[in-house]
């Protein structure tokens, strides 16, 4: 595996929950961040210590809550006692439009969002990034069907409507299963493509780093 960036710290990366939640969305990208390391091989992902993300998930309440399709999964921490999170990731579903008027949860997406290194989101998890202001001027996409609300939730929101991910010091991604393309693109960002490609090569996914877009200068 070819040398990447040096990881001498790793982040937190929280993923929000709500009823509702698309579980590829969120799923996906767990299994991504929580199976990356930077050490390759099988018995590697038996060690913690070259794992650079802990990952864990946040909702309001440290209650079980059903996503679509019924599956029911009980969030690791609350709104109130989560850890700093250093990566924040929104997934979408139709729990995501109806927390579109939800002041607690657009403040928390704004609060932890102003602490956190890195912001993102799966499908229309853009759409609450877009409702608490953190899309304005931004080059964003969500769920294709999706695509013409975002641009009506912000100001300014340049909507992307060809690329699975999108980088624009926030990165966004278009619906569901492109939000694997998106945890393998902050893997490669944070690790390098030789991280990202040996971790997508373990879960078997087809992912190449050739097809995400190029990071603007604003970004890096």
């Amino acid at each position: 595996m070819e040398p990447g960036p040096v990881v001498t710290e790793r982040w937190n990366a929280g993923i929000a929950l709500f009823p509702d939640v698309e579980v590829l969305d969120f799923a996906g990208p767990y299994e991504v961040l929580s199976r990356a390391r930077t050490e390759p091989g099988v018995e590697s992902r038996r060690d913690e210590t070259t794992a650079p993300f802990r990952v864990f998930t946040v909702a309001r309440q440290r209650k079980p809550l059903a996503t679509v399709g019924g599956l029911v999964v009980t969030p690791h921490y609350g709104f109130d006692d989560h850890p700093a999170i250093d990566l924040l990731l929104v997934p979408g579903g139709p729990g995501a439009r109806a927390l579109l008027d939800d002041a607690a949860t657009l403040d928390w997406i704004r609060r932890v969002a102003g602490e956190a290194r890195l912001v993102s989101s799966v499908c229309t998890g853009a759409l609450l990034l877009a409702r608490a202001g953190l899309l304005d001027g931004r080059r964003a996409t969500t769920h294709h069907a999706a695509l013409d609300l975002l641009a009506s939730l912000g100001r300014g929101i340049t909507v992307v409507r060809d690329r699975r991910v999108v980088e624009d010091t926030v990165l966004t991604s278009a619906g569901v299963a492109a939000g694997l393309d998106l945890a393998f693109h902050v893997v490669a960002r944070r690790c390098g493509d030789a991280v990202a490609k040996e971790t997508a090569a373990y879960i078997e996914y087809p992912w190449s780093a050739e097809i995400q877009p190029p990071t603007p200068a604003s970004a890096r």
